[in-house]
């Protein structure tokens, strides 16, 4: 069961990545380099506070080595690729401060409960810009494909998942990502709406 659980995270996340990238190169979307820079700050102080509060391997908590592959990937990819004009906005500023210094405190107070805590907070918080983005919206905006790979994939990390950090970690991609596919299906029928109700 470990085993399938890795392989099927570890496929997910690839899978994910891969697509990504070609709609990037495409041009078809063109996401925020400061989210994904923040992400791969995120998960891998969210790691490093992981493996610091027991004897635990990465792929103890494979989601989260998943995830930083998948989003320090995929932030490279646009710094490269993506749209060059995209900003840092002082939300995003915001948040990497604040993941910065938690993982100095961390490193300086040894606390990696309270660290790896802070950080899966700062991570719900990082869905805000779009969740108030597709609560607005006229359309869906996002991809149901990826975010449902996205929320399938911690569902497979539990069955592998060591201690309860780990269990937090994909709990809270669960209920994030679930959050925004129900925005999406909301975004869905209004767009759906729109384009049935009678012009002029």
């Amino acid at each position: 069961m470990r085993t399938l659980s890795i392989v099927a995270v570890c496929t997910i996340n690839l899978v994910i990545g891969v697509r990504y990238c070609w709609l990037i190169c495409r041009g078809r979307i063109s996401p925020a380099l400061a989210m994904w820079v923040f992400f791969t700050v995120a998960t891998v102080g969210s790691l490093l506070a992981y493996l610091g509060e027991g004897l635990y391997s990465p792929l103890d908590n494979i989601l989260n080595t998943a995830d930083i592959i998948l989003v320090g990937t995929v932030a490279a990819w646009i710094a490269i690729y993506g749209d060059r004009s995209t900003r840092f906005t002082r939300f995003d500023l915001g948040c990497l401060a604040a993941v910065i210094a938690i993982v100095i405190a961390w490193a300086v107070t040894r606390h990696h409960v309270v660290a790896h805590s802070a950080i899966q907070a700062i991570l719900v918080i990082a869905y805000f810009p779009v969740v108030r983005r597709l609560w607005r919206a006229e359309r869906n905006t996002e991809s149901f494909t990826m975010w449902i790979g996205l929320m399938v994939a911690p569902v497979f990390s539990l069955l592998s998942s060591q201690g309860v950090l780990a269990t937090v970690y994909a709990m809270r991609a669960i209920v994030c990502t679930g959050l925004l596919l129900v925005l999406m299906v909301r975004a869905e029928r209004r767009g759906r709406k729109g384009q049935l109700r009678p012009s002029g």
